[in-house]
């Protein structure tokens, strides 16, 4: 049996890593002469040589410069994260945009919204969760739904809000309220929902870390506040339980970051909200001392 291949099609197969099966009697032709540069635009090099000039947008990955057969489906580009240096000169409208554009995991492929973040962005607090849930996906913003609810309340609790801001600061006479709630940034790990609310993948964090870690560089906090496993393995690169996490005071980039259990666990597991409350207070007293004793609004409160 004669194999119907000539010499281009070997070279190029040989190229590509593909092993050709040869019948016992029959020795394998000889190498090809011709050098890489005249197997054409196939070829490696010239591949090379057109990802080079080929621009990449953030989060989408190179198509295959290979030929495929004329009936074959398009291959999906391989996805690719966002380029890091490019993220890192981002301002917020920038970063937002990117944020909704982004294609670099398949989380992209279900989701309704991408979900950014809401708050204050020149905050104290930042409030760092896990991933978007359905209700999140829905409306676009993070912690909405019962566990949404129950944040709110803590945060009320120690006199933060999600809706308050700069705006909200001085009255028309110059003079803030006495008990103006001070405002918080809030944003999740991922930006997408992953179907049925899954745990998020190892993947699918990496794509979104240059995101997150803008948002953190744009905010610059006093302090954050780490919600949940994946925040914290997100946060200080730790597989630690957050039960031995707890209780102490760790650093993300020189930013005091206080771990304590996520709203969502927290409507499972009432008798551990005590444990988040001491978590509250403790964030309270680590940007207190940070701020020299002096704290703005509600949050300036002593609270037993």
């Amino acid at each position: 049996m004669t194999v119907g291949l000539d010499d281009r099609q070997r070279a190029m197969l040989a190229e590509m890593g593909v092993r050709i099966w040869w019948p016992a009697q029959t020795s394998p032709p000889q190498e090809a002469p011709a050098t890489i540069a005249e197997a054409g635009p196939n070829s490696p090099e010239t591949i090379k040589k057109i990802a080079k000039k080929d621009p990449v947008a953030l989060g989408i990955g190179r198509k295959s410069l290979i030929s495929a057969p004329a009936d074959a489906p398009p291959a999906p580009a391989a996805p690719m994260g966002p380029d890091v240096g490019v993220v890192n000169g981002l301002d917020w409208p920038e970063l937002e945009t990117a944020v909704a554009a982004c294609r670099a995991c398949g989380l992209c492929e279900r989701r309704r919204q991408t979900v950014f973040g809401v708050g204050d962005r020149q905050a104290d607090w930042m409030v760092i969760g896990e991933a978007p849930g359905e209700q999140e996906d829905l409306r676009g913003e993070p912690f909405v739904g019962p566990a949404g609810q129950l944040l709110d309340n803590m945060l009320r609790a120690v006199g933060l809000s999600r809706t308050a801001g700069p705006a909200d600061a001085p009255s028309a006479g110059g003079v803030a309220p006495p008990l103006s709630p001070a405002g918080v940034y809030i944003a999740n790990v991922l930006k997408c929902r992953p179907p049925g609310n899954r745990n998020p993948q190892p993947d699918e964090m990496a794509h979104c870390a240059p995101y997150l870690r803008r948002q953190i560089a744009l905010v610059q906090p006093r302090l954050i506040l780490a919600m949940g496993r994946f925040a914290v393995q997100f946060l200080l690169d730790s597989t630690e339980p957050i039960g031995r996490l707890r209780g102490q005071v760790h650093r993300y980039e020189g930013i005091p970051v206080v771990v304590t259990y996520h709203p969502a666990y927290l409507l499972r597991n009432l008798p551990d909200k005590a444990k988040a409350w001491a978590d509250l207070r403790l964030a309270l007293k680590t940007l207190r001392e940070a701020s020299g004793g002096r704290m703005a609004g509600q949050a300036a409160r002593s609270v037993s």
